[in-house]
């Protein structure tokens, strides 16, 4: 254990000096599960769909054969969660919605200015278009070379995280990127979501920690 704890200090004063870690974070060597509900599980996928709905030219729908075919691309990544813990250089796979622009395979309206993500049990979460546009939010399927875990998402979430030794206006606490993704609308206006309705940020930007919404 003492081991473990010097490991874990010992890294985060790194993290630290490389100007990585926000406000009010810690690091962890683990990686917590937190989500409201029970998880879902997917004994097989054929019936799983993805949607891509809203202000966009052409709405699109995959399955699970289908999305797997979509460009890929692999990202690393800083993850920072509302609840104060941090968890850096992780490796992901999956879609890059900017891969489906340049391949022609998505087009959005010019008056689409929020993407709202639709998961398991009808849970919603809600970013700017310019925060699911960016080089930091990714549909993943795959972490550490493995398929996501149920309890991480499996088999498809969205996720939101920071690109290692940057600081970005994009940059946004985890629940940002919703476990269990199922679909995602393009809106004009925005439409706060679960945890946004409960009093979180609507921004939730790591570096202003901004967790919970101030106006009440």
């Amino acid at each position: 254990m003492w081991n473990d704890f010097k490991d874990r200090r010992d890294a985060e004063g790194q993290i630290k000096k490389e100007g990585r870690l926000p406000p009010g974070q810690s690091l962890t060597l683990k990686f917590p599960v937190l989500h409201y509900g029970p998880v879902p599980h997917y004994p097989n996928l054929d019936k799983w769909i993805f949607r891509i709905t809203g202000l966009v030219e052409e709405e699109r729908t995959w399955n699970w054969v289908q999305f797997n075919q979509l460009p890929r691309r692999k990202v690393t990544l800083d993850l920072h969660c509302v609840t104060r813990w941090s968890k850096f250089d992780m490796e992901w796979e999956g879609v890059h919605l900017q891969d489906l622009i340049e391949a022609g395979l998505l087009k959005i309206k010019p008056e689409a200015k929020f993407c709202i993500q639709h998961c398991a049990y009808g849970y919603t979460t809600n970013t700017s278009l310019d925060a699911v546009l960016s080089d930091n939010f990714l549909l993943a399927t795959h972490y550490d070379g493995h398929t996501l875990e149920p309890e991480h998402g499996y088999p498809l979430r969205g996720l939101m995280g920071a690109i290692p030794g940057q600081k970005a206006e994009t940059d946004r606490y985890l629940w940002k990127g919703g476990k269990w993704l199922e679909g995602l609308e393009f809106t004009a206006e925005d439409h706060p979501g679960f945890w946004e309705n409960a009093g979180y940020s609507n921004t939730a930007n790591v570096w202003r920690e901004e967790r919970y919404w101030t106006g009440r």
